[in-house]
């Protein structure tokens, strides 16, 4: 498969876990028996640098630099992929770099979260390893 169809899916998988990540992260079922800590997380408030937050908003804010995270990654895909196979010859740093940084996500999906996540972070990671393999072929 063609470096740019790699990028392209890889785009396109990075949309559908951004859509899903942002949609779903702020959600429980009340059988994770987690309703207090909710409501602690949400209510109690401390100081910090003459801000008054919670670490519900400490959750919810990281939360949402992932998902822009995630959309900046799509786009790069999308750009990467819209590349001639010349010019992804020159960006082997960059492409090797965000391959690595989603191994580096995928492990992290592993150890700290749950099955669609691990799938997709795989996947992703599979796809950008792939692009940047096959990027760095002379035509």
């Amino acid at each position: 498969m063609r470096a740019s169809t790699l990028y392209r899916l890889t785009s396109v998988l990075l949309l559908l876990f951004d859509f899903g990540h942002t949609l779903g992260f702020r959600q429980s079922d009340p059988k994770w028996g987690v309703d207090s800590l909710l409501v602690s997380m949400r209510s109690i408030h401390f100081d910090v640098q003459g801000f008054s937050r919670s670490y519900w908003d400490f959750f919810v804010g990281s939360g949402l630099f992932v998902s822009v995270f995630l959309l900046f990654a799509a786009v790069l895909a999308w750009q990467l992929g819209g590349l001639s196979a010349e010019t992804l010859a020159l960006l082997r740093g960059p492409a090797w770099a965000l391959a690595l940084c989603f191994a580096a996500v995928t492990i992290l999906s592993w150890r700290y979260f749950f099955i669609l996540p691990i799938v997709f972070t795989f996947l992703i990671t599979v796809c950008l390893v792939a692009a940047a393999w096959s990027s760095a072929k002379p035509t």
